[in-house]
């Protein structure tokens, strides 16, 4: 079995289209079109149907693309493995989100220089669709992002971060600890938005009063956040990470929400396939010890 033709399927069925797969594999897109057929007749089946412009995987292709996948990034693996160096580089290249760069970055760059006496790092601070571009154009080496479903990349989860309401330790709510989404109808509330799906959620569950909520700050800086609610301006939900410090000074309450309970911000770590698997594996074997939990 051929396993460019296998890396065209599972290119092709991540980005829903002969073209744009040819595209990523520098490919034309007759070539594409050639490799899939050749692997129909390996496998004695068709893989894909068309529906106008769209392209779906029939029954049969469903039940080989995991199978599909894993074969290529074992492939991918082991090249990578048997062409690397057994040097490690000089410099690691490693981007972030926001709240990974200011909660968590300044331990866990002390840790890896330890870990890695003699490796220079490079930090670059940005958005989750920017540093997945920036891994693909080999511009960074690992990334700590929100979750990615893309082929080329290997992804961990590393981490949950609860969002929870946080208000200042001599509101009324700080004392009883828990709350109904109702209770804060007329709390002035400040709102930290950082772009995710999840926040999303968060609009959802006040979308079930009967008044909107009242919204006196919108802010898109969790630390303009923090000292709002610290000076008590407002109540406000807030990813743990970036209240952690807070929070054990006894200066933020922690305030329990039911209905939104379970709301968090996932972070995983990536990198390309068969790539830097060095420092994967010692962050992985490390664990996140630096995490809020």
């Amino acid at each position: 079995m051929n396993i460019e033709n296998i890396e065209a399927f599972v290119y092709i069925n991540h980005y829903g289209s002969f073209n744009k797969a040819a595209d990523v594999l520098y490919l034309s897109q007759p070539t594409v079109t050639a490799r899939i057929q050749s692997l129909e007749r390996e496998l004695d089946c068709r893989l894909f149907d068309r529906l106008g412009k769209q392209i779906l995987l029939t029954d049969k292709g469903k039940q080989f693309l995991p199978y599909a996948q894993e074969i290529l990034h074992t492939f991918q693996k082991g090249k990578h493995h048997l062409q690397s160096k057994h040097t490690l580089p000089n410099e690691l290249r490693i981007g972030s989100t926001v709240s990974v760069s200011n909660y968590l970055m300044p331990d866990l760059l002390t840790a890896l220089s330890r870990r890695f006496p003699g490796i220079h790092f490079k930090l670059t601070t940005a958005g989750t669709d920017e540093l997945a571009g920036r891994l693909t154009a080999k511009e960074i080496d690992v990334a700590f992002v929100r979750k990615q479903m893309n082929p080329a990349f290997q992804s961990y989860p590393l981490f949950e971060d609860p969002i929870r309401l946080y208000v200042y330790r001599d509101h009324p709510l700080a004392a009883a600890g828990k709350a109904s989404i109702r209770d804060l109808r007329h709390e002035p509330l400040v709102f930290f938005e950082c772009g995710s799906l999840d926040w999303l959620r968060i609009h959802r569950v006040f979308e079930s009063l009967e008044q909107p909520p009242n919204i006196v700050f919108q802010v898109d800086n969790a630390e303009t956040a923090k000292k709002l609610v610290l000076g008590g301006a407002g109540i406000c939900f807030l990813p743990g990470l970036c209240a952690r410090h807070e929070e054990m000074e006894g200066l933020l309450i922690p305030v329990e929400i039911t209905e939104t309970a379970g709301i968090s911000l996932q972070t995983h770590l990536v990198a390309l396939t068969g790539q830097n698997t060095v420092f994967l594996d010692a962050l992985l074997e490390w664990g996140v010890p630096w995490s809020y939990r």
